[in-house]
């Protein structure tokens, strides 16, 4: 969530900050209102218990000098005073509560080199690789048919399963996954410490990164256990060290992990829903680092290079997209997305949004750093970005590699993971 301190200091920048993405700015005026009745209430409690505390040193010395009688009346004023600080310190909780909860649905403020703009339609594509293609009539094949007549995706028997929208990998279509997967961790083997979070979370976990409670339409939520299924690693990774104190020396802590990801996808009515375009359930190799400020935006230099590193490597065509301010993430004050180009869907497909939070989701989760040579603690900055997503990255490999006779092509980056296969035929 955005400091409460800078809507103190500066609320007509923060509501200029907002508006750029599009955002009604009303409840920041709710959020001020309610913040000056708590701090007053706050300033009365605390008048309050200064002068119970005052009565209480009166009432010993009387005590203790024998005047008991004069003792009695000012017990009884301070009982009567008690009541009243107890209902003011209710009242500052109450509050403090509501407070919070209008602030968990206030979106991060835009970074300043973040592009205006009102929808997806105004994103920047910065650049295109291997936009110059030419591509042949079997390489316009779809991934959904090329992994029926190759038995490798077998979506029928999934929806037979699970219903619409799930997936099964079958024979080295599963093989192919599982490269796709190791071929991720591996190349970010060298600077990410790899962790296997839990898959299902609790919500203080959700709502530390913002999924909560803004896209709790799009979570699956065990309701008998009070659990969520993850829509991404970044949920646990960020809730990493939530609640404590890091040592600046130890910054940036960088962080990788292969998971399950289920989204319910409510807002997919309409869209093209086929094959492994859109899917409740995916693996994904998420990265995701801890930095201070001053090194945030390295870090993101940094995924940003990896993620499209990977791309590159496979050989598949890409695009780069600087998100503008009306698509930018709830929690994102920076976001880059990678698009792999899939020939046989003839569709640009997102596969992976690299993006720096601020302090956002660091003051939701409560990491904090304690600066060298400094004093007290300061919230860090939380970054992440797909480092592999397996579903459309998968489509768009097979439809790319797809050769004349039908039979797909390993790319020579997973030939290692392939079990000394280099062709699906």
């Amino acid at each position: 969530m955005i400091d409460i301190r800078l809507l103190r200091n500066d609320l007509d920048l923060v509501k200029k900050s907002i508006s750029r993405r599009g955002e009604n700015t009303e409840v920041l005026d709710q959020i001020i209102e309610l913040d000056l009745r708590q701090r007053q209430s706050a300033e009365k409690r605390d008048e309050i218990r200064n002068e119970i505390n005052e009565i209480s040193r009166q009432v010993g010395e009387l005590h203790k000098s024998g005047k008991t009688d004069e003792a009695t009346p000012l017990q009884e004023s301070s009982r009567s005073m008690r009541e009243e600080e107890e209902k003011l310190s209710e009242e500052c909780d109450r509050f403090s509560e509501e407070i919070r909860e209008l602030l968990l649905r206030v979106p991060n403020i835009p970074a300043e080199d973040c592009p205006n703009g009102a929808s997806a339609e105004d994103n920047l594509i910065l650049r295109v690789e291997g936009g110059d293609t030419v591509w042949e009539d079997h390489q316009r094949v779809p991934h959904w048919e090329i992994g029926e007549t190759l038995d490798i995706l077998d979506v029928e028997r999934a929806t037979k399963l699970s219903g619409a929208m799930f997936a099964m990998y079958t024979g080295m279509g599963a093989t192919l996954c599982r490269a796709l997967i190791q071929y991720g961790l591996d190349r970010n083997a060298d600077a990410y410490r790899e962790i296997r979070p839990p898959t299902l979370v609790l919500t203080e976990t959700m709502i530390s990164t913002g999924h909560l409670p803004k896209f709790i339409d799009d979570a699956y939520h065990l309701e008998r256990d009070d659990l969520w299924a993850i829509p991404t690693a970044e949920v646990p990774l960020t809730s990493y060290a939530r609640d404590e104190i890091l040592n600046e020396s130890d910054l940036p802590i960088k962080l990788m992990s292969h998971t399950s990801c289920f989204r319910r996808e409510a807002g997919s009515a309409g869209r093209d829903t086929r094959g492994l375009l859109r899917v409740h359930e995916f693996d994904k190799v998420e990265l995701l680092a801890y930095a201070t400020p001053e090194q945030a935006q390295e870090v993101h230099d940094d995924i940003l290079s990896r993620a499209e590193s990977a791309i590159a490597d496979l050989g598949l065509t890409y695009r780069i997209l600087d998100l503008c301010t009306g698509d930018l993430g709830n929690s994102s004050a920076r976001t880059f997305d990678i698009e792999v180009y899939a020939p046989g869907a003839d569709q640009w497909l997102e596969v992976s949004s690299i993006s720096w939070f601020s302090d956002y989701q660091a003051r939701r989760a409560n990491v904090r750093y304690r600066p060298q040579g400094g004093k007290g603690t300061s919230v860090l900055h939380t970054l992440n970005g797909s480092g592999l997503a397996v579903p459309r990255v998968w489509a768009a490999l097979v439809e790319t590699y797809r050769q004349e006779d039908g039979s797909i092509l390993i790319p020579e980056p997973l030939l290692p993971y392939m079990q000394g296969s280099k062709i699906i035929n």
